[in-house]
């Protein structure tokens, strides 16, 4: 038998940083792998050893590859399956060394990549590996394996389907270990549509014995595909066998197969008529809306919305709708979130003409609850879709009930919860319109914008421009612009710099012709500024809005200003007038760049600071080029070059009373993925030696 050349498996590399494909590995027939160790010989086993071959489940034994042994390895197994018949799970997976399996040692996770792999192979070549593969204790490899099963049932004919592949469901459903037996819950639903009638009382009986399995973990991938399999069922087996398997699930005694009993009901309910709904599923529902354990009572929230809709309107209201109220007053801070999520669409899937009378009378007083809720994940939740309400509910009742809703939430003390409300805002202004909306709403943002804690503002800021979007810039001259440029005189750093990217994205909200008459100017009279923390900030807005402002905005009114500011009497002003000029410079033209920029730059390049010096270089460095590109002469300065700025250099940190017109650059290490580069290809030299 020769040595399978078709699987691999993922090792580590001896430095932690580098992976590589080991050697050929081999199958024996308690599944384990066999590898090369890291000095060439084989861990487990003698190097001359032969390999084990595969048990076949049908008696006999299974070479580990096909073709091993009969002349036919993996490329001409590939030959003899035809186009139409070529697994794509390989195409999906991004390579072994992304795949779940890629990760973790030498566990049973190794052999999910012979899982993905043995999708390229035939079909009857590859199913008793892959049932083998379906029984292994990780969980990721039954996945794989069950996944790559399901699609090879759909390239038999019914008659090889029932020959050869409900053969391997039943020995999984009727094997000795949990492991079979849960990965044959997923291969029921894609054997039952075509397979004959008796065939499809074995397979319902199969299924049948897993659902009262004495495994919790069976039982459980039981009711995850109880759904799935009610959908190619016939209707009289959905009422007949279905239904009573989905009550007995719903009251198991594991909280996590009732939850998703819950889940199948989704399925199951879209199959029957309103009168099998009534009778057949509604008071399992109940009873699950109640459950003891507040995970299902979540699963019935999280799920509420599709419950709803396959459920039709007369039961909605008389019986889920009080289920809701009751999900929405749990005792479970989780089922109250998960329930105030659904709100809106609650609201949405009622019937037009009762849709207001139910949300005013019998949700919107349990909504009232929920905004001074104790939580703040609950109020949060509420938070992010109660304003969609407002357009269910109209203009009046906004006004009267809403309204007062959304500003008891715009002065939580949660953040969440504030910009859940600041975010949505778009809603309310469609309905009430926007001089109601200034005179309710506004005032409580622009207080929370002035709030004394940083971290408040910071959050208003970072909403402002979706907040002017949905306002219009005639609104947002008249009561926020003079907010927006407070903030460029906060005392906090962070504050500033906020809003100094705030202002870029009005810019590119709102056009050039805005920036040019509104921000602009108030802009550069900052830059008279007694204080010089305010001068700096001009700088950094002239940096921010050079780009969104355009060329003649910046060379007409910006650059004076910059140039200007080079005599500064702070250091630290004038070094950032250096990082300004090299910031713009792309953007001016040659005329203004060699006639007026450059100068400024080389009067600065003999600054008796240390780090404006070095930083004017840096620019003159970077004009320099700028100025080569569009082929305009470029004369030496004649200053003693000082190194271009890049990731290898940085100015030493100045030492206190020392003389600041000298100091060295010093040089960091070089780039660590160069080395790293250079660590992989020895490693790989290394390994290909070692191997000859």
């Amino acid at each position: 038998m020769n040595p399978c050349p078709c699987f691999f498996r993922l090792g580590k590399g001896r430095r932690g940083s580098i992976r590589f494909l080991s050697p050929p590995v081999f199958l024996s027939s308690d599944l384990q792998l066999l590898q090369w160790g890291s000095e060439g010989s084989l861990n487990h086993r003698d190097r001359n050893s032969t390999p084990q071959p595969l048990l076949n489940p049908r008696g006999g034994l299974l070479p580990c590859c096909p073709g091993a042994g009969r002349g036919r390895g993996l490329g001409a197994g590939r030959e003899a399956v035809t186009s139409s018949r070529r697994r794509k799970n390989m195409a999906g997976a991004s390579g072994l060394g992304t795949g779940p399996g890629a990760a973790g040692g030498d566990g049973d996770d190794s052999l999910y990549p012979i899982a993905v792999l043995i999708d390229e192979l035939r079909n009857e070549d590859v199913q008793p590996p892959l049932e083998n593969l379906a029984t292994v204790e990780e969980t990721v490899v039954r996945d794989k394996a069950v996944e790559s099963l399901r699609q090879i049932s759909q390239e038999h004919t019914p008659v090889a389907l029932e020959a050869y592949f409900v053969p391997l469901v039943k020995r999984l459903a009727s094997g000795d270990w949990f492991t079979s037996r849960t990965s044959a819950c997923g291969l029921f639903s894609v054997c039952y549509p075509r397979a004959s009638n008796a065939v499809k009382a074995e397979i319902r009986q199969q299924f049948r014995s897993l659902c009262s399995d004495d495994t919790p973990m069976v039982r459980r991938a039981a009711a995850s595909k109880l759904g799935e399999f009610a959908k190619v069922l016939e209707l009289d087996s959905v009422k007949s066998e279905i239904v009573p398997l989905f009550t007995n699930l719903a009251s198991d005694e594991q909280d996590s197969v009732r939850l998703l009993a819950v889940e199948a009901c989704v399925s199951i309910a879209q199959l029957l008529s309103q009168d099998d709904l009534e009778t057949l599923v509604m008071p399992t529902l109940r009873q699950a809306a109640e459950d003891k354990s507040w995970r299902v009572r979540y699963m019935v929230a999280d799920k509420f919305s599709e419950l709803q809709k396959a459920m039709g309107p007369k039961i909605t209201l008389n019986d889920l709708i009080p289920a809701f109220q009751n999900l929405l007053k749990d005792c479970e801070a989780e089922v109250r979130a998960a329930a105030a999520h659904k709100v809106k669409e609650l609201g949405e899937n009622l019937p037009i003409e009762d849709r207001e009378t139910i949300i005013m009378n019998q949700i919107l007083p349990y909504i009232k609850e929920l905004v001074s809720d104790t939580n703040q994940h609950v109020k949060s939740a509420l938070a992010s879709v109660i304003m969609g309400l407002s357009t269910i509910l109209g203009k009046e009742n906004t006004i009267e009930h809403l309204l007062p809703l959304f500003l008891a939430q715009l002065k939580d003390e949660c953040p969440e919860v504030r910009l859940n409300i600041i975010s949505n805002l778009d809603c309310v202004n469609e309905v009430i319109g926007i001089r109601q909306l200034s005179q309710s709403l506004l005032p409580a943002i622009v207080e929370l914008a002035e709030d004394a804690k940083w971290r408040v503002r910071l959050a208003i800021i970072e909403y402002m421009p979706l907040l002017a979007g949905q306002l219009g810039v005639e609104f947002f001259d008249e009561k926020l612009n003079s907010l927006c440029m407070a903030w460029l005189v906060d005392h906090v750093y962070a504050i500033r710099e906020a809003a100094t990217n705030n202002l870029m994205k009005l810019v590119q909200k709102f056009g050039t012709e805005w920036a040019q008459n509104t921000i602009v100017p108030k802009v550069l009279v900052m830059a008279n500024d007694p204080n010089y923390l305010h001068r700096m900030t001009t700088l950094f807005c002239i940096n921010a809005l050079s780009e969104a402002c355009g060329q003649e905005i910046t060379t007409k009114q910006m650059l004076p200003i910059v140039l200007k500011m080079a005599g500064d009497q702070v250091a630290n002003v004038r070094f950032n007038v250096a990082k300004s000029l090299q910031k713009i410079g792309p953007i001016l033209d040659t005329n203004a760049l060699q006639g007026e920029v450059k100068p400024v730059l080389q009067k600065l390049g003999q600054d008796e600071d240390m780090d404006v010096k070095y930083f004017a270089q840096e620019a003159i460095s970077v004009v320099a080029q700028r100025l080569r590109k569009l082929d305009f002469p470029v004369k030496d300065s004649g200053e003693p070059s000082v190194p271009r700025a890049d990731k290898n250099h940085f100015p030493r940190p100045r030492v206190p009373g020392e003389d600041t017109g000298k100091g060295p650059v010093y040089p960091l290490h070089g780039d660590t993925r160069d080395t790293l580069a250079q660590l992989e290809i020895a490693e790989l030299v290394h390994f290909s030696q070692s191997r000859d």
